[in-house]
């Protein structure tokens, strides 16, 4: 902490105060600084420390205390106004209104005293000239919070009636007020409309587009607009995260959450601001945080999780059903005081109606990581449309009326092949238990047993193997010895799931040659001997898998020799039997399969084709989606671009709401790396969120989910949605690694924050981000990302003002480049070196050393040039090195920093400025503006220089060069104008008298 030892040295460490993180911190500083100001006996260095207390007070959660400073510094102007400034003078006049604003925010201040205080800033404000426009403004805010809505009305029309002055809040803190009244009126539509200039970045200032983004969320909720609902919620949190003084702003976005379907992640923003329970600076501000806390906490009661433990106030862990009583209590207790104070009961009712808010989508996908930082797992909704039947499977009837209506369901489903209808069966065996534990006559007869285990088993998989045994011993039994010999043949193909290929080919050959014998001589049916000869191919198939690269062409043909007769047995004769219908859909897909590992790729997506055609004709579309997925990897390989989109979405329409999580985030993930690649980045983003928020119902959130959010990230900082990326990206580097999906991508997602901080203006952060990803480059053979992000670290180092650091940096990048033979890239490094000594150091010899450097690399690279298009890209170059030559000598002599004669500076600029304007003519009409403009630089140097009519010539030839540009065209406009205005000074200067 610096000394404070003159006026000026207040000055500075207010102004560094100014600068920390808003909160209890900077406020000590602030009352440490009064107290040093005190000391000086200098009126106006104790205005001005009171105004920088006053300031820093009302953007913290301690508010209350700014009332002292304020009284404090009107009691000064009452006695010696002399003492202000101009700038104070305006500054007392315009905390006025933070006065009345936080009046209302303090429940202990009487109602009488804030209609008072409004009269007292009417009467100021008219003494010293101002609008009346603030005051209206103030009164609109008082009777809104009572609920005198007639009041409220006429003064909001006076405020807008009255003309803008310096003392009116600025465009954005009015349109947000303008805007919240619309809204709190049920206008969505008109506040949405009146916050536009806000949150599209015409107007801000220190609170403003972050309250206006807040305010807008549910509105955008309510109007059915959610995509711009999640844009602003993840704009506008990044904002208001680091604000200790908007606990406001900061509930909404939890109520937002708690509203949209995303109560984990309200719970984390709970997580993250635990002082927000117990700060008492501002009553207002409680009120609406433990409002929004009492609604989240009833809202995870309700979804079943009150036990769950939740973020609270210290000294104590909370479960959601014990914080909620308490929010609750707290909550209205202050809304109690304030319509005491009031005269109303209205604060209580606005309080217990933001409570009672019911959620307005049922989940809207955020796109950003889940941190895990609640234990509560809130659980997956909405259940999926169509998962259940007339006899929903798991419902746990009992007794037997109940049992043959549910044999009759699991039978229908399971002859057309319904999802869940294993599920289905499992719901009958669940009844005969019932039943028979009841002591119920035994219903089950032996085919419905082996029904039961039969898909039992199916349910199983790999394990299955006993149970299909099982279920072949009750189809005999029953009198069905083809069913039997399906049985046995599944039982086969489980060894082969299992990956012991030869077992299941040894076990299902007697199977085959029995239910063929069996059906040449009409013992059993076209549906039983087509299940055993597609467990035999499915074996067939496994064995060409297993086999990989030392695939033998007599096993591949074995398999295609069992697939065919599948077709053989069932084409043509399917009927209305969707079970043999399937058999002959599937069996085209294992020939494009085969197809496939013979290398026909062609003839692969052709079947594949034709097998999910099959499928959705059999009215069973949801077979068809694993064809479709597969059908689109191919089509990708021939190059079909279309052709895969197609078949993906194909696939997420077939699979409907039977595609599991996992599944779907598969599709839409591959569909947003094709519309990506098209160029269709919105359409993109919105596939990518999709896949993150399904990988994350999956339970893949560190894996396929994290991949889908990397996506993400790059789509939208690829739209230029830098707040946005930037919050998707900073959430999912915990869980994109080099091991599970590659040093590329760790690099790629760093590199990618990177650029979206340094848009955002958060260099130093950039800076971080970047040279992180430069140290991971850093081990990698090729060496071009490494000197890429070098540099870029460098940049943001340089814009962060770390002019050491940015230097050191520079330098480095420029030994890659060299490294990797990258002469531009080096001769930028040297001219920004260059640019860094002028400014840092004030070495003019220095800079200009680096500047002839720059010169010296690129004219070699120019010489060197392999070829004719590297050799016009460099000569470009080195024209714009020269250009920047220039530049540098003649701020060195503008800012005195160097001990050459100032005149031969400019003559060596202009030389420099005639060698650029070389290179670019040398180039032809390409580089024609940038010939131009190093034109009228030299010109602008020879009248400085005292030759008119050299620096006239030049402009000539720059108007000469763009005479005949089109008047649209606005770089050839804009250079016109300047050789105009040349030429006139010139002119001028040539007419004047000269003096004796």
């Amino acid at each position: 902490m610096s000394p404070i030892t003159d006026f000026d040295s207040l000055r500075r460490a207010m102004g560094e105060n100014s600068e920390q993180p808003e909160g209890p911190a900077r406020n000590a500083r602030a009352e440490h600084l009064l107290l040093e100001a005190e000391k000086l006996n200098i009126p106006l260095a104790v205005i001005e420390a009171l105004g920088h207390q006053l300031k820093v007070y009302n953007y913290s959660s301690e508010k209350g205390k700014m009332f002292v400073p304020f009284a404090r510094l009107l009691r000064m102007w009452d006695e010696r106004p002399e003492d202000f400034d101009e700038y104070e003078t305006h500054a007392l006049h315009w905390v006025f209104k933070w006065m009345s604003a936080g009046m209302l925010g303090q429940p202990h201040i009487p109602l009488a005293s804030i209609e008072k205080w409004l009269g007292e800033m009417e009467h100021r404000y008219r003494l010293a000239g101002h609008s009346e426009r603030a005051v209206r403004s103030a009164e609109f805010s008082v009777a809104a919070h009572v609920g005198d809505m007639p009041r409220a009305e006429r003064a909001y029309a006076a405020w807008l009636a009255a003309d803008r002055d310096t003392m009116a809040d600025c465009h954005a803190c009015e349109l947000h007020g303008q805007g919240w009244w619309q809204a709190h009126n049920g206008r969505d539509e008109e506040a949405l409309e009146l916050w536009r200039p806000v949150l599209e970045g015409e107007f801000a200032c220190a609170h403003e587009p972050h309250t206006a983004l807040a305010s807008s969320l549910l509105p955008l909720l309510r109007l059915g607009r959610a995509d711009e609902a999640r844009a602003h919620h993840l704009r506008g949190f990044r904002l208001v995260r680091p604000m200790e003084s908007m606990r406001g702003a900061y509930a909404d976005h939890v109520e937002f959450c708690t509203l949209s379907g995303n109560e984990a992640r309200a719970l984390e923003l709970l997580a993250e601001r635990p002082a927000y329970f117990t700060d008492e600076g501002h009553p207002r501000s409680k009120l609406d945080f433990l409002s929004v806390v009492t609604l989240l906490m009833d809202r995870l009661t309700e979804l079943g999780l009150g036990a769950g433990r939740v973020p609270g106030p210290a000294g104590r862990t909370w479960t959601a059903a014990e914080l909620a009583p308490h929010a609750r209590a707290q909550a209205l207790a202050l809304a109690a005081r304030f319509d005491e104070r009031n005269g109303t009961e209205y604060v209580s009712e606005r309080a217990r109606a933001r409570m009672a808010r019911r959620p307005l989508v049922d989940r809207l996908p955020l796109g950003v990581r889940p941190s895990g930082a609640s234990p509560i797992r809130v659980p997956e909704r909405p259940v999926p449309p169509g998962a259940g039947t007339s006899a929903e499977p798991g419902t746990e009837s009992s007794g037997d009326v109940a049992l043959p209506a549910l044999l009759v369901e699991a039978r229908r489903m399971s002859d057309t092949l319904q999802p869940h209808a294993v599920e289905a069966w499992a719901a009958v065996a669940r009844a005969a238990e019932e039943a028979e534990a009841a002591g119920g006559d035994a219903v089950l007869e032996p085919r419905d047993r082996a029904e039961i285990a039969d898909h039992e088993a199916m349910a199983l998989g790999p394990g299955a193997t006993g149970l299909f045994e099982r279920a072949a011993e009750l189809y005999t039994e029953a009198g069905d010895p083809g069913e039997a010999l399906a049985a046995r043949a599944r039982a086969a193909y489980v060894h082969a799931l299992a990956g012991r290929v030869d077992e299941a080919l040894a076990a299902v050959a007697g199977p085959h040659e029995e239910i063929l014998a069996l059906y040449a001589a009409d013992g059993t049916g076209l549906r039983q001997t087509a299940s055993v000869l597609m467990a035999r191919a499915r074996i067939l198939i496994r064995r060409v898998h297993a086999a990989g690269e030392d695939l033998e062409e007599a096993v591949l043909e074995e398999a295609v020799t069992a697939v065919r007769a599948v077709l053989a047995l069932v084409e043509g004769r399917t009927g209305e039997d969707v079970r043999l219908a399937a058999r002959a859909a599937e069996a085209q897909a294992m020939l494009g399969e085969l197809a496939g590992h013979a290398g026909d790729v062609e003839t692969a997506a052709d079947l594949s084709a034709r097998a999910a055609g099959a499928f959705v004709a059999a009215g069973l579309p949801w077979f068809a989606v694993e064809y479709e997925a597969r059908l689109a990897q191919l089509a990708h390989h021939l190059g079909d671009v279309d052709g895969a989109e197609r078949a993906l979405r194909a696939a997420l329409e077939h699979g409907g709401p039977y595609l599991e999580p996992v599944g779907r985030a598969q599709l839409h993930l591959q569909l947003a790396e094709v519309t990506g690649g098209l160029g269709r980045v919105a359409e993109a983003a919105d596939h990518a969120l999709e896949a993150a928020h399904w990988a994350d119902e999956a339970g893949e959130g560190p894996t396929l989910g994290a991949w889908a959010r990397h996506q993400l990230g790059g789509f939208l900082l690829r739209r230029g949605r830098w707040a946005e990326a930037a919050e998707v990206l900073e959430s999912v580097l915990p869980d994109v690694t080099a091991g599970t999906h590659g040093e590329g991508a760790v690099v790629q997602a760093l590199w990618w924050l990177g650029d979206c901080l340094g848009e955002l203006g958060e260099h130093r952060a950039a800076a971080e981000r970047r040279l992180q990803a430069a140290e991971i480059a850093r081990h990698w053979p090729e060496q071009q990302d490494h000197a890429t992000l070098a540099h870029l670290a460098a940049s943001s180092l340089e814009q962060a003002g770390l002019t050491d650091e940015a230097e050191r940096a520079y330098a480095r990048a420029g030994e890659l480049w060299r490294t990797v033979g990258d002469a531009p890239g080096l001769v930028r490094s040297l001219r920004a070196r260059a640019w860094l000594t002028l400014r840092g150091e004030a070495d003019p010899d220095g800079a200009r050393a680096l500047m002839a450097d720059a010169v010296e690399e690129c004219g070699a690279a120019v010489d060197a040039a392999p070829d004719g298009g590297t050799r016009a890209r460099l000569t470009a170059e080195l024209g714009h090195t020269h250009r920047q030559f220039a530049d540098l000598l003649v701020r060195m002599e503008d800012g005195g920093a160097a001990d050459d004669d100032g005149e031969a500076l400019f003559e060596e600029a202009v030389a420099a400025l005639d060698r650029a304007i070389a290179a670019f003519a040398s180039l032809g009409p390409d580089t024609l503006r940038d010939r131009c403009r190093a034109e009228l630089a030299a010109a602008w140097l020879e009248a400085d220089l005292g030759r008119p009519a050299d620096a006239a010539a030049r402009a000539r030839a720059v108007l000469t060069a763009h005479g005949e540009a089109p008047e649209e065209d606005e770089a050839a406009r804009s250079l016109r104008g300047e050789a105009e205005r040349l030429l006139n000074t010139v002119t001028e200067e040539k007419r004047e008298p000269v003096e004796n």
